[in-house]
């Protein structure tokens, strides 16, 4: 008989590439969203230009469970290390340029 306690069976092995666990840097993020998707862009900016590291695209119930991750993180990490200001705002309209 095989006996596997509930948090064995629900396991979800994923698969990462070396280059994908390294991850990828991101100084601004722009979100947009439709009724069935929100698109989460993270960019890295550096003037006079930037790139699109990722983009992410997820469902409206989806980024409801993202937000609560999020700002549970955000106040463990305040507990442990103090308060954390927010960033200014970007000083000039961020536009995509299609190659």
């Amino acid at each position: 008989m095989n006996e596997q306690n509930p948090q064995q069976q629900n396991q979800i092995q994923i698969k990462v590439s070396d280059l994908d666990l390294k991850g990828v840097y991101a100084n601004m993020m722009q979100v947009a969203h439709t009724q069935e998707e929100f698109v989460i862009d993270f960019m890295n900016i550096t003037p006079p230009v930037g790139v699109l590291a990722s983009r992410v695209i997820v469902s409206p119930g989806h980024i409801k469970r993202i937000i609560a991750a999020l700002t549970d993180n955000l106040k463990k990490y305040e507990e442990n290390f103090g308060n954390v200001n927010s960033a200014s705002e970007a000083p000039q309209k961020i536009g995509f340029k299609l190659d």
